[in-house]
């Protein structure tokens, strides 16, 4: 099992990214709010382009924006391995996808916990990677939706069914005790659960 570790929760950004930096961590989930998607708002773009000064980890960056156009050139600068954005937040999913590709950067979609997997399958062909909330975005520290563990199962069939290759990253609530409901996907996302712990390290190995 891959890990991406969040530092949404972080107090400390920049210390705790050192330390994220230190372990085997696969990836850093940056995610980006812009207030308007979800409630909350993330640092805007001016501050966050010095994370590459904290780590050298590849990113994983989460868009929960309405206009990911705007923010897809930007984090396309950043050592990224993946943007997703969300299905719900515009119109121009397939411009959106082909965008991010053209800077060699996979892409990907994340879905809401009220949003059936079925609606991916327009997309499928051209999706790296889809992120399945098993919490409602843009807020850290929530419980896990148990209905996930379906949803993850139902999406696996999906795939199978249409030859698509993309990987399943699960976030939301992810722990020692959720990641058995998730063993189907290929990633974890987690953020409180490794940040607000004194050794980084011993939670990411307790996630794989």
């Amino acid at each position: 099992m891959l890990v991406s570790a969040s530092f949404l929760s972080s107090k400390y950004p920049p210390d705790d990214l050192k330390k994220l930096n230190e372990t085997d961590v696969d990836y850093i989930h940056v995610d980006i709010m812009d207030g308007k998607f979800v409630k909350n708002k993330t640092m805007p773009f001016r501050e966050m382009k010095n994370i590459y000064k904290f780590t050298d980890k590849r990113l994983d960056v989460h868009l929960m924006v309405n206009k990911p156009e705007k923010y897809i050139p930007l984090y396309a600068e950043l050592n990224t391995e993946f943007i997703t954005f969300h299905l719900e937040s515009c119109d121009d999913i397939i411009e959106n996808l082909e965008l991010i590709k053209s800077y060699g950067i996979k892409c990907g979609l994340a879905i809401k916990p009220n949003t059936e997997v079925k609606e991916l399958v327009p997309y499928l062909s051209l999706l790296d990677i889809i992120l399945v909330m098993s919490v409602e975005p843009g807020m850290g520290g929530q419980k896990f939706i148990k209905e996930t563990e379906k949803k993850i199962e139902e999406l696996r069939i999906l795939l199978k069914e249409y030859k698509s290759e993309a990987l399943i990253n699960i976030d939301g609530g992810i722990n020692n005790r959720t990641k058995k409901e998730t063993k189907l996907s290929d990633i974890v996302t987690a953020g409180s659960y490794i940040i607000k712990s004194n050794n980084f390290q011993e939670k990411i190995d307790s996630l794989r």
